[in-house]
């Protein structure tokens, strides 16, 4: 027999209402022993809350997170045009060093040319010299 169907009959059977009122008692003592977690379980109702809940917060963190890249985004391009602004100047700088550098180089190799040429040209007068003497010499031999 069912329990529903085992309470009526005692409901109907009861003498008065005092043993009415005792076995309705009686038959909710029992359903909470045996069910003891029913005040603790969620309605449909009280799930489909907490899913709407959850899905508020979920839009609301991904527009938090949406934010934030944005943010990180414009960090990063300002970051990449101060660098790029700071490589520049440091290649300008480079360069003028490299210029002058050059310029340097360029003096110090006119500067050793000119030596070389003198150098050269008082060898070439040395070499004539010895040489017009040798020619005077065998001029001398032959006559």
């Amino acid at each position: 027999m069912s329990v529903a169907l085992h309470l009526y009959q005692q409901l109907r059977d009861a003498p008065d209402e005092d043993s009415r009122a005792k076995i309705i008692a009686t038959a909710f003592e029992q359903l909470e022993d045996r069910y003891p977690n029913l005040k603790n379980v969620a309605t449909h109702s009280d799930i489909r809350e907490s899913e709407l809940l959850l899905q508020k917060e979920i839009v609301e963190a991904e527009g938090r997170v949406r934010t934030e890249i944005k943010e990180l985004e414009g960090r990063i391009q300002a970051e990449l045009k101060e660098l790029e602004g700071r490589i520049q100047a440091e290649m300008k700088e480079l360069e003028g060093r490299i210029q002058a550098e050059i310029k340097d180089l360029e003096g110090r190799l006119r500067a050793e040319m000119k030596e070389m040429e003198g150098r050269l040209r008082a060898e070439m007068k040395d070499l004539e010299g010895r040489i017009q003497l040798q020619l005077k010499e065998m001029d001398r031999r032959i006559s």
